[in-house]
């Protein structure tokens, strides 16, 4: 590729100062609605784990995408990248509008199948109705994103963001404080936001990518079959892991009637997030180089390039979070000034170091091996072990031996480093040379 497919640097900055882009957008909102109060933040966090899941449910098709597009541009057979693209808008698009009516339609119920706890309800029920009412806008972001980031134009997606979250901003000032709208204005400056998101990478993808002009196409059930290879076993994995992200926020719930547990959990993954964002940025654009280097048939720099990324990620990823954790009694005043709260918060800080390790060690090689072809390994090892270490830890942990939310986090530690190890081993093993939909001889 051009510029020898730009190096890792240049995908990494744009893709992680976007990936903030995305963690302050959040972060932001959860300050403001502090000034709502507690139980706020609490809803909307609680709503928000709900919309992130079915959002991951569009990112199965994106990611099956990356796959397959990196892996033929690497090959310079770009026409094809552009039919899977078109192909996922399809599907997405599909999909994001049949989720979009069932979320605003059963915000309500959904909400009390999973338990939330009774003082969040009303909030997280407008939340969810309004964000999860125009949830396909999430379905087709992503796909406009990925298509510009796998032909190494990551700095569009991040203008894009960029600008998204500067009218986020402002309109949350607006709504909170000068209409006194609470979390439905907070809601609505978010789906504002994301329109604008969206109508750049539509417009940048095309003025800058002529993959269309390429006349080469495959059988559309081809490509598609290609993409569902990996997408399927990641959307299996991503149904499951609803499934157990349900029952841990269910068992986050009942630890307490006033919802304090599953808020310290909202304030503390406001905080982590800072330290996540770091390591699936790394995971983003090592899965892309990967893709690229498939296709061009260079096992060789793939697999030692991954190996260097994922120890960079497990070196800014504990040190990012050793920091937060060292300084949790002042970071979480800035949401709150309860006592009690400040000291749940540094507790699940400190053990968020251990899971941050097992986090983007999981996220570099689990993306590279999907990239790769090799999806199907990554979700049975994710699906046996989300449910043993997260689900099975929070209650055991959590509720068993009364450790509240830190048992939790215990939990959720355990589940990230298992499948860690896992994914390690797997690539060590070099069975993923053998996955790719480019045939080299």
């Amino acid at each position: 590729m051009e510029n020898s497919m730009k190096s890792f640097t240049k995908l990494y900055i744009p893709i992680l100062l976007e990936t903030l882009c995305h963690m302050l957008a959040g972060m932001v909102d959860t300050m403001m609605l502090a000034t709502v109060g507690d139980d706020a933040v609490g809803a909307v966090g609680t709503a928000n784990t709900y919309i992130s899941v079915f959002i991951m449910m569009f990112h199965v098709v994106s990611s099956g995408m990356i796959a397959v597009m990196t892996q033929y541009i690497g090959a310079k057979r770009v026409g094809v990248a552009y039919q899977a693209r078109q192909l996922g808008v399809i599907f997405n698009l599909s999909i994001g509008a049949l989720l979009s009516v069932f979320l605003f339609t059963f915000s309500g119920s959904i909400l009390e199948i999973v338990g939330v706890a009774p003082l969040l309800m009303e909030y997280a029920k407008t939340y969810l109705r309004i964000v999860g009412g125009f949830c396909f806008l999430n379905a087709l972001i992503p796909i406009f994103s990925s298509y510009l980031r796998a032909f190494g134009h990551t700095k569009q997606p991040l203008i894009a963001s960029l600008l998204a979250n500067v009218v986020n901003l402002c309109l949350n000032a607006v709504f909170l404080f000068g209409f006194h709208s609470g979390v439905a204005g907070v809601a609505a400056a978010t789906v504002i936001s994301r329109v604008l998101n969206l109508v750049i990478v539509i417009v940048a993808g095309g003025l800058l990518v002529k993959a269309k002009e390429d006349p080469e196409r495959l059988k559309n059930k081809e490509v598609f079959v290609q993409i569902i290879k990996v997408g399927l076993p990641s959307a299996l994995e991503t149904a499951l892991y609803n499934v157990a992200m349900t029952l841990t926020i269910r068992f986050l719930n009942m630890m307490d009637e006033a919802g304090v547990n599953v808020t310290a959990r909202a304030y503390t993954a406001q905080i982590a997030n800072f330290s996540y964002c770091a390591g699936a940025a790394l995971a983003q654009a090592n899965a892309i180089m990967t893709g690229w280097r498939i296709g061009e048939g260079d096992y060789k720099a793939c697999d030692k390039g991954t190996k260097k990324v994922a120890l960079i990620g497990i070196c800014v990823g504990a040190g990012l979070a050793a920091i937060f954790a060292l300084s949790s009694n002042h970071l979480i005043r800035l949401f709150t000034n309860d006592t009690e709260m400040i000291a749940l918060v540094g507790k699940l800080l400190a053990i968020d170091i251990i899971l941050e390790v097992g986090r983007v060690t999981n996220l570099v090689f689990g993306q590279a091996l999907k990239t790769s072809g090799d999806a199907l390994f990554t979700t049975i090892i994710g699906v046996i072990f989300m449910y043993i270490c997260m689900v099975g830890g929070t209650w055991f942990f959590g509720i068993h031996l009364n450790l509240l939310a830190v048992g939790a986090y215990i939990g959720l530690a355990g589940d990230e480093c298992v499948r860690a190890v896992c994914m390690f081993l797997r690539w060590q093993s070099g069975k993923w040379k053998t996955k790719g939909f480019i045939k080299h001889e």
